[in-house]
């Protein structure tokens, strides 16, 4: 039996993950932690992680940037497998996550669906190819109102695919309003919606001389991002210290 523990258990997709790992007879959460019990739990909720004394194999973190630094302290402490789904992190987070990897085993992604996992293998296909044909690159992302980083994760995730396939590097435009010029051929430009209840969509936008190619990925629900988190947990629990990602868990 798998022994988790959730980091922002009483969070929207806290509550996805608990239903699904409820289903699964491999796994259990044995404690969460978030700054405030909802009392919806039926497993006790710490205020962080370095003052949970539940013994487990791996954490699932679905938080925020705020709760990271706790959480990384924590898992310092506790060298536990952990798989990292919050976004929106620091440079300095970033990195402390990177150092963190050579004392634990960390899975971070900034998608866990197997379809945006896959996307990244398709557009490190065929950017190469569009870019030299002349193909201009814009990348549309858009979510619910309530998520405040933009762009999303994924979004730079996807331009991270792109330029990890391109031997002279794009440099990425966020914010067009104050740039009076011609858009660099050399580019990559964001544009972010937030609005209602969107769960995500992604579109990467390839538009040359008289045809545009648009590679789209739309997710319907939360629960295909927590499907994946319980996969990613299966895998990593028990692996060595090291840095792993979503391509490892769908081999991609």
């Amino acid at each position: 039996m798998i022994k988790v523990i959730l980091n922002g258990c009483c969070g929207v997709m806290g509550g996805v993950v608990t239903e699904l790992v409820e289903a699964e007879p491999e796994m259990e959460i044995v404690a969460g932690i978030d700054i405030k019990d909802n009392g919806k739990t039926e497993y006790p909720v710490f205020g962080s992680l370095s003052e949970c004394s539940v013994p487990a194999d791996v954490v699932i973190d679905f938080s925020s940037a705020k709760a990271m630094d706790s959480l990384i302290a924590g898992l310092k402490e506790k060298k536990i497998p952990v798989v990292l789904c919050s976004t929106g992190l620091s440079e300095e987070q970033l990195q402390a996550v990177q150092e963190l990897s050579k004392e634990c085993a960390v899975l971070k992604s900034a998608n866990m669906s197997l379809g945006i996992n896959l996307m990244f293998k398709v557009l490190k296909m065929i950017s190469p190819m569009l870019s030299e044909a002349g193909f201009d690159i814009e990348i549309l992302e858009k979510h619910h109102h309530r998520k405040i980083d933009a762009p999303s994760g994924t979004a730079i995730a996807l331009a991270d695919a792109i330029n990890d396939s391109m031997e002279e590097k794009f440099k990425y435009t966020f914010d067009r309003s104050s740039i009076r010029a011609a858009r660099d051929p050399k580019e990559i430009g964001f544009a972010a919606v937030r609005g209602g209840n969107i769960v995500g969509e992604h579109d990467v936008i390839y538009a040359g001389t008289d045809e545009v190619i648009t590679i789209s990925h739309q997710a319907a629900s939360r629960a295909i991002f927590a499907k994946g988190a319980v996969a990613a947990a299966k895998f990593l629990a028990g692996k060595p210290a090291g840095f792993y990602d979503m391509g490892d868990v769908v081999n991609v």
